[in-house]
């Protein structure tokens, strides 16, 4: 099988470890198979690829987009290594408001699933870091949101305090005053 598939503490989200061959001439791995996806749950149909790159402590988030421009997202760390975090913002989840967080480099080269109804951010903890995840449902500017990377009620243990954020990452409301899912 070319993959392992994790399920974490909330259920929804899934870590997918590919198998890596190693030679002397470097790496080769699968990092998305439709059908091995399938088989373990993953049903998403992702239909837009993007690409991220950050300096050092840079922190982006927390995003999503509201229905019907909800995205799921499979997210790798393709060079340097971040702190991934996802908040689950269903209302009506058991595990609603609650935050994980993972590490995710370019050595254990993991990727994160991570469905709809969840705001998602990082923070990058080498130098640079770069990270190409594929979503569900196309960028819809009207349709984006954003939760405070710090809310008190929310709680993340960031593994970075001085972070840099875009000026829009900064002006974001909590979770309770923002539109959720």
């Amino acid at each position: 099988m070319p993959f392992e598939f994790k399920k974490l503490e909330i259920p929804s989200l899934i870590v997918v470890k590919p198998k890596v061959f190693n030679d002397n001439r470097g790496h080769f791995f699968e990092s998305y198979k439709k059908s091995e996806f399938v088989n373990n749950g993953i049903i998403d149909v992702f239909i837009q690829d993007n690409c991220s790159k950050s300096a050092k402590n840079v922190l982006r988030g927390l995003h999503y987009q509201l229905p019907p421009y909800a995205q799921s997202k499979l997210v790798r760390c393709i060079q340097g290594h971040i702190f991934d975090v996802a908040v689950d913002i269903r209302k009506d989840s058991p595990t609603f408001g609650k935050w994980l967080g993972y590490e995710l480099s370019e050595t254990n080269m993991e990727m994160l699933y991570i469905p709809e109804g969840f705001a998602h951010g990082f923070v990058t903890l080498s130098e640079t870091a770069e990270i190409e995840y594929k979503v569900s449902a196309e960028y819809t500017p009207a349709a984006e949101r954003g939760i405070i990377w710090n809310d008190p009620t929310i709680n993340i243990e960031w593994p970075v305090k001085d972070v840099l954020l875009s000026d829009k990452d900064k002006i974001f409301k909590t979770l309770s005053e923002s539109d959720i899912f």
